[in-house]
């Protein structure tokens, strides 16, 4: 039996996207590049709109073309994937931004900064994203959005003084655009939610009651996903960046089990013990079979005996194989090779 293949969020922006990619950027000096699309002229902003077309079409023509059964829209349209999405809710500032001190002070950043109630505001962009890429692709694209913890890690809050009390109308807003994508026909919707990993007695207290808000009332036919990486390195080949606690994932694991249909872990870059796969008895496991911050290939053998390895504890319907993360440091020919030796490997498992 085959396992169904999928990606996880980014994919490679094309050269010619006019909008920066937060993967090839200092992030200290990161431009709100949508911003500065609002400013342009209309003829310049729809000149831009084009290129994003035309790029969001190949990036997911790559994906099918590598055998990826359900491809995401490359989040090419994203200069950062949590801020894009805030840029819609009401209560965040993006004109008087806050610096702050990021991961333990390895770098200073300047966020958008949470001023009043969160709440939800246009739900027209994802959808419309959504939309054109569903069209372009022929077949179900998985849309993702930031979750609440996660947003609230990666912004700065001068309204709210409850972390929990945050979190919740985060939730709600993204509640109601994740409603309106459901309510559009997208089928394969994914909170991302890598802080869990991070902060796991914070996932615990109230974070996991928080991804449950999100998909409040969405329909039984659309599938939830949440996915929970161990962290992002600064650059290509660093093998040693700072990643969140390996024990992380068995300490939220049984909490986690069956909030989404789908978990996404990472598995590749550090293979997870064997006893964490027992522990999900009723979601099924994304597992990241190949690497995103390396620039070695996984050959089509090794990663088809690291499927062997987890289907000795999830049956096969309940296995997707993924890479560990959004593929945007690799560039468009490293993620190819990548993608193709993992469905290949999923297809002959």
């Amino acid at each position: 039996m085959p396992l169904t293949t999928t990606c996880i969020g980014a994919y490679p922006k094309p050269d010619y996207v006019p909008i920066s990619d937060w993967f090839q950027i200092d992030l200290a000096d990161a431009q709100y590049s949508e911003q500065v699309l609002n400013n342009w002229s209309h003829e310049k902003v729809e000149e831009a709109r084009a290129l994003l077309d035309k790029a969001t079409r190949e990036v997911i023509s790559d994906q099918i073309d590598c055998g990826i059964d359900v491809p995401t829209d490359g989040e090419v349209r994203r200069e950062n994937y949590v801020h894009y999405q805030c840029r819609h809710f009401s209560g965040f500032d993006f004109d008087n931004l806050t610096r702050t001190v990021m991961r333990n002070g390895a770098y200073d950043v300047d966020l958008p900064t949470i001023r009043g109630k969160v709440s939800a505001g246009d739900v027209s962009t994802l959808v419309r994203d959504w939309e054109f890429a569903e069209a372009a692709a022929g077949r179900p694209v998985k849309i993702t959005v930031p979750g609440p913890m996660t947003i609230s890690d990666t912004t700065a809050n001068v309204h709210y003084a409850d972390a929990a009390v945050q979190a919740r109308d985060l939730a709600d807003a993204l509640n109601v655009q994740i409603r309106a994508l459901a309510e559009a026909g997208c089928r394969y919707i994914q909170v991302d939610e890598p802080i869990f990993a991070r902060k796991p007695a914070g996932a615990l207290a109230y974070g996991i009651e928080t991804l449950e808000r999100c998909f409040h009332g969405v329909p039984d036919d659309v599938t939830r996903v949440v996915h929970m990486c161990c962290g992002y390195p600064s650059c290509l080949d660093d093998h040693d960046y700072p990643k969140a606690d390996q024990g992380a994932y068995m300490q939220i694991a049984k909490a986690v089990d069956g909030v989404a249909d789908q978990i996404s872990i990472e598995d590749a870059h550090r293979h997870n013990p064997d006893a964490l796969f027992s522990q999900f008895e009723r979601s099924s496991l994304i597992v990241g079979f190949v690497t995103i911050a390396s620039s070695r290939v996984e050959s089509v053998e090794e990663i088809r005996t690291r499927m062997q390895d987890v289907l000795k504890y999830l049956p096969a319907n309940r296995v997707i194989a993924g890479p560990d993360c959004g593929l945007g440091f690799l560039g468009r020919d490293l993620a190819m090779r990548k993608l193709k030796n993992l469905s290949e490997a999923a297809r002959t498992v």
